[in-house]
Protein backbone atom coordinates (compact mmCIF):
# COMPACT_ATOMS: atom_id res chain seq x y z
CA UNK A 1 0.00 0.00 0.00
CA UNK A 2 1.46 3.73 -0.88
CA UNK A 3 0.02 6.55 -0.11
CA UNK A 4 2.06 9.68 -1.88
CA UNK A 5 1.07 12.77 -0.60
CA UNK A 6 2.04 15.92 -3.08
CA UNK A 7 1.39 19.67 -3.07
CA UNK A 8 3.53 20.91 0.03
CA UNK A 9 5.77 24.17 -0.22
CA UNK A 10 6.22 27.73 1.06
CA UNK A 11 3.39 30.01 0.38
CA UNK A 12 2.27 32.95 1.90
CA UNK A 13 -0.86 33.74 4.30
CA UNK A 14 -3.82 34.50 2.12
CA UNK A 15 -2.78 32.11 -0.39
CA UNK A 16 -4.61 28.87 -1.33
CA UNK A 17 -3.11 25.29 -1.41
CA UNK A 18 -4.18 22.49 -3.03
CA UNK A 19 -2.74 19.31 -1.75
CA UNK A 20 -3.37 15.87 -3.49
CA UNK A 21 -2.60 12.11 -2.28
CA UNK A 22 -2.59 9.09 -4.84
CA UNK A 23 -3.38 5.86 -3.28
CA UNK A 24 -2.15 2.61 -5.01
CA UNK A 25 -2.31 -0.91 -3.19
CA UNK A 26 -5.84 -0.74 -1.76
CA UNK A 27 -9.17 -0.57 -3.07
CA UNK A 28 -9.80 3.48 -3.01
CA UNK A 29 -13.61 2.98 -3.22
CA UNK A 30 -13.89 1.16 0.05
CA UNK A 31 -11.61 3.37 2.47
CA UNK A 32 -12.42 6.50 3.78
CA UNK A 33 -9.48 9.10 3.38
CA UNK A 34 -8.73 11.90 6.32
CA UNK A 35 -5.66 14.32 5.90
CA UNK A 36 -4.05 15.08 9.66
CA UNK A 37 -1.29 17.50 10.03
CA UNK A 38 1.15 17.25 12.50
CA UNK A 39 2.93 21.13 13.73
CA UNK A 40 6.38 21.43 14.96
CA UNK A 41 6.23 20.76 18.58
CA UNK A 42 2.60 19.81 18.28
CA UNK A 43 1.10 16.19 18.27
CA UNK A 44 -1.24 14.70 14.77
CA UNK A 45 -4.68 16.61 14.21
CA UNK A 46 -7.26 15.20 11.80
CA UNK A 47 -8.02 18.20 9.48
CA UNK A 48 -10.20 16.72 6.99
CA UNK A 49 -12.16 13.51 6.41
CA UNK A 50 -13.98 11.91 3.61
CA UNK A 51 -16.19 8.55 3.61
CA UNK A 52 -15.47 6.23 0.79
CA UNK A 53 -19.04 7.50 -0.49
CA UNK A 54 -17.58 10.98 -0.76
CA UNK A 55 -21.26 11.57 0.72
CA UNK A 56 -19.93 12.32 4.28
CA UNK A 57 -16.69 15.14 5.14
CA UNK A 58 -15.50 16.39 7.75
CA UNK A 59 -13.12 19.92 8.01
CA UNK A 60 -11.52 21.55 10.95
CA UNK A 61 -12.07 24.78 9.23
CA UNK A 62 -14.31 26.24 6.86
CA UNK A 63 -11.45 27.32 4.81
CA UNK A 64 -10.88 23.84 3.77
CA UNK A 65 -12.45 21.33 1.86
CA UNK A 66 -12.00 17.68 0.86
CA UNK A 67 -12.81 16.02 -2.36
CA UNK A 68 -12.04 12.53 -3.98
CA UNK A 69 -11.60 11.06 -7.52
CA UNK A 70 -12.54 7.44 -7.54
CA UNK A 71 -10.97 7.51 -11.29
CA UNK A 72 -7.38 9.03 -10.16
CA UNK A 73 -7.36 7.12 -6.60
CA UNK A 74 -6.53 10.13 -5.62
CA UNK A 75 -7.97 12.93 -2.33
CA UNK A 76 -7.40 16.12 -2.82
CA UNK A 77 -7.23 18.97 0.62
CA UNK A 78 -7.84 22.60 -0.78
CA UNK A 79 -7.03 25.12 1.84
CA UNK A 80 -7.99 28.63 0.99
CA UNK A 81 -6.26 32.15 3.05
CA UNK A 82 -3.87 29.98 4.56
CA UNK A 83 -2.35 31.32 7.72
CA UNK A 84 0.72 30.50 9.49
CA UNK A 85 -1.02 28.16 11.98
CA UNK A 86 -1.81 25.87 8.87
CA UNK A 87 2.13 25.26 9.11
CA UNK A 88 3.22 21.23 9.27
CA UNK A 89 3.43 18.36 7.76
CA UNK A 90 0.49 16.85 6.02
CA UNK A 91 -0.17 12.92 6.39
CA UNK A 92 -3.07 11.31 4.33
CA UNK A 93 -4.53 8.03 6.00
CA UNK A 94 -6.63 4.99 4.65
CA UNK A 95 -9.32 3.55 6.56
CA UNK A 96 -11.02 0.56 5.33
CA UNK A 97 -14.79 1.42 5.91
CA UNK A 98 -17.44 1.90 4.35
CA UNK A 99 -18.96 3.42 7.09
CA UNK A 100 -19.11 7.41 7.64
CA UNK A 101 -16.60 8.78 8.94
CA UNK A 102 -14.12 6.74 11.13
CA UNK A 103 -11.99 7.09 14.17
CA UNK A 104 -8.72 7.85 14.04
CA UNK A 105 -7.40 4.97 15.43
CA UNK A 106 -9.25 2.87 12.12
CA UNK A 107 -6.86 4.37 9.68
CA UNK A 108 -4.19 1.98 9.39
CA UNK A 109 -2.51 3.14 6.22
CA UNK A 110 -0.61 6.40 6.29
CA UNK A 111 1.94 8.42 3.32
CA UNK A 112 5.18 9.85 4.54
CA UNK A 113 3.44 13.70 4.42
CA UNK A 114 4.42 17.15 2.15
CA UNK A 115 5.18 19.69 3.85
CA UNK A 116 3.48 22.68 4.06
CA UNK A 117 5.13 26.39 5.43
CA UNK A 118 3.20 29.80 5.59
CA UNK A 119 4.74 32.88 5.93
CA UNK A 120 3.56 35.36 7.31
Amino acid sequence: VQLRASGGGLVQAGDSLKLSCSASGINFNTHAMAWFRQAPGKGRLEVAAISASGINTYTLRDRYSISRDSARNTVYLQMRNVSPEDTGVYFCAAAPTTRSLPSEDEYIYWGKGTLVTVSS
